[in-house]
């Protein structure tokens, strides 16, 4: 790699320039352009999530101040706000969409080896929403409350390196659980979720495809034990139970036996009940797996400290999904970087250094690795080390 690249260049490098350039012709991106093109666009606003710019001024203002360093971004016009929102709101938010699921698929295959903690071989998915708010006077086409307005960010993680595999945007008032009705299905893989999402009749789809799912119970479940497995309750299960469902309609929405694990936490002394179609695996898998479900609250946590998705450059339907997708490519681009490049600093501290180096011209792989002998300042304990893999 050219070492007298800027930081930034070297990191659009690992963008798939010609998947790019195939999405953008699907949806007619550059038609009728004359200056900031799609590749520009993303250029500047994967330039923003860096650098943590939060508005357009600011984006302007901090590259017209870095004129002469431009061409080496790939830019080949100054970035003015006016033309940066026009592309926002108009340019079709799928593009960038489609970027993200390029990327994401590189990504995952990448880190298919990471381990879980568990010995299991079949793919782990956490499934949660977010809700971002939003002012209502400004984004009235995403209705919350009342007096707010909001969109969800429903998201499937894949466990194994914390990538989001599946990301679905909508207005504030969509529920949960009605995303399970396009939720992409892969049969053999785990789908670990609350009990939000507790619907019997689209679970049972769920079941139908190949696919196993672990959620917790409601307390007003009707539902018969038809017998139950002899458990080690010293290790904190209190039961393991085979049930069928005892309502007219629930019967129907799942025709099937479920399995019933009772497990108490040692540690916090908690009772929890978990509802799975998995008869296999132990108990204590289950628990385990459930409990591997709290990684999608730190994503969520993660991305709102250290993205930039709570200020939005637009107030459109088209530029806030623009804006958040974006801010996921460049997520998954960065966690493609520190993989391929094999680097041992956690993403938090990549993004670090990149926010305040990115205009320098130094080799990547020597810019992004820490230095061992410096010494290492513990982690408050706040901190969010979610991503230290």
């Amino acid at each position: 790699m050219n070492v007298g690249k800027t930081l930034f260049a070297q990191i659009m490098e690992f963008v798939p320039w010609t998947s790019f350039a195939r999405i953008v012709n699907r949806y007619s991106g550059n038609a009728g352009v004359r200056r900031m093109t799609c590749a520009d666009q993303f250029r500047v606003l994967a330039f923003a999530q860096l650098t943590w710019r939060e508005s357009l001024r600011d984006i302007e203002v901090t590259l017209g101040a870095n004129a002469n360093k431009l061409y080496a971004m790939g830019l080949r016009h100054a970035v003015h706000r006016s033309t940066l929102a026009d592309a926002n709101d108009s340019r079709d938010w799928r593009i960038w969409s489609d970027l993200a699921a390029v990327l994401i698929r590189r990504a995952r295959k990448l880190y298919c080896d990471e381990d879980l903690g568990l010995d299991l071989t079949n793919t782990v998915y956490a499934l949660d929403s977010t809700t971002i708010d939003l002012c209502l006077s400004l984004f009235d086409w995403a209705p919350f409350r009342k007096t707010k307005a909001a969109v969800k960010m429903h998201t499937l993680l894949d466990l194994r390196g914390a990538i989001p595999a599946f990301i679905h945007i909508s207005d504030g008032k969509m529920g949960d659980v009605n995303v399970l009705d396009f939720l992409p299905v892969e049969a053999g893989a785990f789908y670990v979720m609350d009990r939000g999402y507790l619907d019997f009749a689209r679970l049972y789809k769920l079941h139908q495809t190949g696919a196993f799912f672990v959620t917790r119970t409601k307390s007003n479940m009707n539902a018969r034990r038809v017998y139950s497995t002899a458990t080690d309750r010293t290790a904190g299960v209190i039961c393991d139970q085979t049930i069928a469902m005892s309502g007219f309609y629930v019967s129907k929405d799942y025709p099937e036996h479920l399995r019933r694990i009772r497990f108490k936490d040692p540690e916090s002394g908690k009772s929890l009940i978990f509802l799975t179609n998995n008869t296999a695996l132990p108990p204590l898998t289950i628990a385990a797996l459930y409990k591997n479900r709290w990684q999608v609250e730190l994503f969520f946590k993660w991305i709102k400290q250290h993205l930039r998705i709570k200020k939005f450059l637009g107030t459109s339907e088209n530029a806030v999904k623009t804006q958040i997708w974006c801010a996921v490519s460049t997520y998954v681009l960065i966690a493609i970087i520190k993989k391929e490049l094999q680097l041992n600093a956690s993403l938090y501290t990549l993004l670090q250094i990149l926010s305040v180096s990115v205009f320098e011209k130094t080799e990547i792989s020597c810019a992004l690795q820490t230095d061992a002998s410096a010494p290492k300042v513990p982690y408050g304990a706040n901190q969010l080390n979610l991503f230290d893999f």
